[in-house]
C-alpha cells in the first residue's frame, strides 16, 4: 500500500461538508450527533476521550435543528467537535465554534504527570494509543484531539500549541494541525507561548476555523509562491527517513503546482531550547529580548521567500517508553517564541507505516495566505492518510 492510499473505508466528511448537509436538511444535527457518538464508542479502545457527553450533545443538536427550522444562520450547524481537556468548552476558540453551531461531544486526552516528555495522553482507562500503531504515542499534548480526528470520531477538535502541541500530534496521526499567529487568540499561558488552534482532516476545515474564530485577515496572493526548504533549521539532526518524506512531499507539491517554486537559500537559526525555557519561567516580560537573532533572521528570510518548509518533527512517533534523547519539538517550538503561523500537513508514512508531517511557516499575520498555500499543497501533493 502506498503513502498516497487510505486503508479501509473512505474517511468520513469534514466539518464544512457536514454543516452544509445539515443546513440543507439532508441530515439532522441529531442524526449527526448520534453517528458521532457511535463512532466514539467504536474507537474507545484508543482512549482518545477523557469524557464523552452524549446527553448534552443530543440536547445541543436538537436546539440546532430547532434554530435552523426558525431560519437561523449557523455556518457550523451540527458539525461535531471534540475539545481538548485542558481547555474544555470555555476557551475563546471553543466558544466561537459552538456559537456558530458546532456540537461539543466530549473532552480529549492530554498527558498526565510522571514524565518529562509530553507526547502522550492519559485517561482513566489507560494511555492514548496511536491509531496507526498502538505501541507508539500519538504525540502531544493535544494527543486525544489528534486521535479523535484521525479515526473519524469527529471531523475536527480544538487543540493548543506551546511548543508544537497541535502540530506534532497532527503529524504523527496523519492529520492536519494549525498554529495561528501568536496574538490572534488569547494566550493560554502566562508566558504567551501557547496559542489555540484546530486539528482537522482537511485544509478546508482549517480555513473554516480561521474564518469563524479569527475573522477576516488579509490574504495576499503572490504570482509565484517561493518556498525555502530546510531539513535542519541549522540545529536539528532529523532521522533521514523523516526528513526525506517531508522533502519529497514538498517536491511533489512543486511538481504538481503551477505557482510553487522551492528555492535554495541557506538557513542557520539557533536552537531555541534555552530561550524557550527561560521565557516559560520568566513570563511575557522577556519577549523583547529573547530570540532576537532568530526573529531578525526570519524577518530577512520572509523578505525573500513566502514560506519556510521543514519536517514537522525530527523523529517518527516513538514508543510509549519515551523518545530517548530526541527533542520532538525541534522544528516547532522556535515558532512559538517568534509567533509565526505554522501548519503541519501529512507527508507520508515511514517504512513501518507511521505518519510524519511537512511543516509550513509563514510571515506574521499571513495566516490566510498560509492556509491558501496549504490548500494548494493538499490538491497537488498531500498524501491522503486514513487508518480506517
Amino acid at each position: 500500500m502506498t503513502d498516497e492510499s487510505r486503508t479501509g473505508a473512505a474517511p468520513p466528511p469534514d466539518a464544512g461538508t457536514i454543516a452544509a448537509r445539515v443546513r440543507r436538511g439532508e441530515v439532522s444535527a441529531v442524526e449527526t450527533a448520534r453517528e458521532t457518538l457511535s463512532c466514539i464508542d467504536r474507537t474507545a479502545h484508543l482512549h482518545a476521550f477523557t469524557e464523552v457527553w452524549p446527553e448534552e450533545a443530543l440536547e445541543r443538536a436538537r436546539s440546532i435543528d430547532g434554530a435552523l427550522a426558525r431560519g437561523a444562520d449557523l455556518p457550523l450547524a451540527g458539525a461535531s467537535l471534540a475539545v481538548k481537556a485542558s481547555e474544555g468548552t470555555g476557551s475563546h476558540q471553543a466558544d466561537a465554534l459552538i456559537g456558530a453551531g458546532a456540537v461539543p461531544v466530549g473532552s480529549t486526552s492530554v498527558p498526565g504527570p510522571g514524565t518529562a516528555w509530553k507526547t502522550w495522553g492519559h485517561t482513566d482507562a489507560g494511555r492514548t494509543l496511536n491509531p496507526w500503531a498502538p505501541d507508539v504515542v500519538p504525540g502531544g499534548s493535544s494527543a486525544g484531539s489528534a486521535v479523535a480526528v484521525a479515526t473519524g470520531a469527529v471531523p475536527w477538535a480544538t487543540a493548543s500549541d506551546g511548543a508544537g502541541s497541535t502540530r506534532i500530534p497532527a503529524a504523527w496521526c496523519g492529520v492536519l494541525g494549525y498554529k495561528p499567529t501568536t496574538g490572534l487568540l488569547p494566550a493560554r499561558d502566562r508566558a504567551g507561548l501557547t496559542v489555540g488552534g484546530p486539528i482537522a482532516r482537511t485544509v478546508a476545515d482549517l480555513e473554516l476555523y480561521r474564518r469563524v474564530v479569527l475573522g477576516a485577515l488579509p490574504a495576499p496572493a503572490p504570482v509565484r509562491v517561493r518556498v525555502a526548504w530546510s531539513g535542519t533549521l541549522g540545529f536539528n539532526t532529523p532521522e533521514p527517513e523523516v526528513a526525506g518524506l517531508a522533502e519529497r512531499a514538498l517536491r511533489r507539491w512543486e511538481r504538481g503546482s503551477d505557482t510553487v517554486e522551492v528555492v535554495d537559500t541557506p538557513i542557520a537559526l539557533s536552537d531555541p531550547g534555552v530561550v524557550w525555557f527561560a521565557r516559560r519561567g520568566a513570563g511575557p516580560d522577556t519577549r523583547a529580548v529573547v530570540g532576537r537573532g532568530d526573529r531578525e533572521a526570519l524577518a530577512e528570510l520572509f523578505s525573500r521567500v513566502d514560506l519556510l518548509a521543514t519536517p514537522t518533527t525530527p523523529n517518527p512517533p516513538h514508543p510509549h517508553a519515551g523518545p530517548g534523547e530526541v527533542m520532538s519539538v525541534g522544528f516547532t517550538w522556535l515558532f512559538n517564541l517568534t509567533g509565526h503561523p505554522a501548519v503541519s500537513l501529512p507527508a507520508g508514512r515511514t517504512a513501518r507505516g507511521l505518519p510524519v508531517g511537512l511543516h509550513l511557516v509563514a510571515a506574521h499575520r499571513a495566516d490566510a495566505f498560509l492556509l491558501s498555500a496549504a490548500a494548494d499543497s493538499e490538491r497537488a501533493a498531500t498524501p491522503a492518510l486514513w487508518p480506517g
